[in-house]
């Protein structure tokens, strides 16, 4: 039976979701504070009948949770998932509490859920998952996580909480291996090289031994620290792979053709960092048992999520938005890039509100070095550190008599309209990435804004 102030929290919290997809077009952490205030341990109630997998880390989160839950609905399963990104608590919260149900409801039901590194306590605090899923650990918002070493120690907060859950952990990564937890622990990663490089770069995060500090050796890097690693000086090194990727038979600007396990698909996003969110996906479909034409099916389907390599149309013109939080991240979206051949615009958007990380000092160690090498005919810079991004391409070597700075959103949009050739490139952080696109949400150039 329910208790009064649980059943209080879900009328209540239901109430306001319909109100504020009604009024504000979204809405996702608001409900689920109002729920948590009015009964704490809600979450326990509202998410007690799910098998749930949880996907945390530092980048790929949103598009292998995307991958994972489109698998299983194709596998004709009762699914949810928190596909506005809303990745703390609160947001949590208001995802189960939306598709909660009163009447008894006896059919398998899975839960896909995206969780923020730091909030991964508080959620394994209420329900138990099937899965812990953890992508990479890149520096990212350093004024609020710190180092790799620190996000690392809150990813385990979590899953020390939560014993019972098997852990789907990217082997590649050099932090994840060795974990001291009584947690089943399965590791997917890369058996072939993307590049053939086997020296770290001078940026790159986690390239100390986690053990005795030295400096790693690897057979192969896939991008900044991932790759076959090895300890030359205490013999620590990469887990042996349960799922990886045995070749990678193309890459274009939309999509990758991989052989994971001996098996082909093709990942419909592009880069190696898709490869890594096709292949946990994969993963994660095997553990739960789904047939592997489903899943092929699945991933070759499964469009971008908002904001990450999103293509809308502008004046004719194709635009993808892609989202850049970090180094590592940015990285591998300017190597996808690089592999367009055509007459390119540009389009820098840069923010230091919370959700981006107010310290902007890390597009210092962005590569946009390797953009002098294209063919670029425009390039535009905006979001509220703007100056930040144009002096740091100006030191790029980037031509800036080809610079448009636009400080508003109109301009913005107006210096795209206005771009020469067939594509423009948007490669914006989350809140320049979200506020720009309910511009043109309301400019009606973007159909869906969630």
């Amino acid at each position: 039976m329910i208790k009064i102030k649980s059943l209080l929290s879900i009328l209540i919290s239901k109430v306001i979701i319909k109100l504020s997809k009604t009024l504000f077009k979204g809405g996702s952490n608001f409900p689920g504070k109002v729920a948590l205030k009015l009964d704490k341990n809600i979450l326990s109630t509202v998410a007690k009948d799910y098998k749930i997998v949880l996907v945390t880390g530092t980048n790929g989160k949103t598009t292998t949770t995307s991958m994972i839950y489109n698998m299983i609905k194709s596998n004709n399963k009762s699914v949810i998932t928190n596909s506005t990104g809303a990745n703390l608590e609160p947001g949590i919260t208001s995802c189960f509490i939306d598709n909660y149900r009163f009447n008894k409801d006896t059919s398998e039901k899975y839960a896909v859920i995206e969780v923020d590194e730091a909030n991964l306590k508080f959620i394994t605090e209420y329900l138990v998952p099937k899965i812990i899923i953890v992508t990479n650990l890149f520096r990212d918002q350093l004024d609020r996580y710190g180092e790799v070493y620190t996000t690392l120690t809150k990813i385990l907060e979590g899953i020390v909480k939560s014993p019972e859950s098997t852990l789907l952990l990217n082997g590649d990564e050099s932090l994840l291996g060795d974990l001291k937890v009584p947690n089943p622990q399965l590791f997917y990663g890369f058996e072939c090289s993307p590049n053939k490089s086997t020296v770290v770069d001078i940026n790159a995060d986690a390239k100390f031994c986690k053990n005795c500090k030295n400096a790693y050796s690897y057979e192969f890097i896939t991008y900044n620290h991932l790759g076959k690693f090895y300890c030359e000086k205490c013999g620590y090194k990469r887990p042996a792979l349960d799922y990886f990727v045995n070749s990678i038979d193309e890459l274009t600007t939309s999509s990758s053709l991989v052989k994971i396990n001996d098996f082909q698909y093709t990942i419909n996003q592009p880069g190696v960092y898709n490869i890594y969110n096709g292949l946990c996906a994969v993963a994660a479909a095997k553990i739960l048992e789904i047939d592997e034409e489903i899943i092929s099916s699945a991933l070759k389907t499964t469009a971008s999520s908002f904001g990450r390599q999103e293509s809308i149309q502008i004046n004719g013109k194709e635009v993808k938005i892609i989202l850049v939080k970090n180094p590592a991240g940015y990285n591998e979206a300017l190597n996808t890039v690089s592999i367009d051949q055509r007459s390119l615009n540009l389009c820098m958007l840069l923010n230091d509100n919370y959700a981006d990380g107010r310290d902007v000092s890390w597009i210092w160690d962005v590569n946009f070095e390797q953009l002098k090498n294209l063919n670029i005919a425009n390039t535009i810079v905006g979001g509220s550190r703007l100056y930040d991004m144009a002096v740091r391409l100006k030191v790029a070597g980037l031509d800036y008599s080809k610079f448009s700075v636009c400080d508003n959103h109109e301009t913005l949009l107006k210096s795209i309209e206005d771009c020469p050739g067939e594509i423009v490139y948007i490669l914006a952080t989350y809140t320049a990435m979200i506020n720009f696109r309910k511009f043109l949400h309301g400019k009606k150039l973007i159909k869906t804004l969630w």
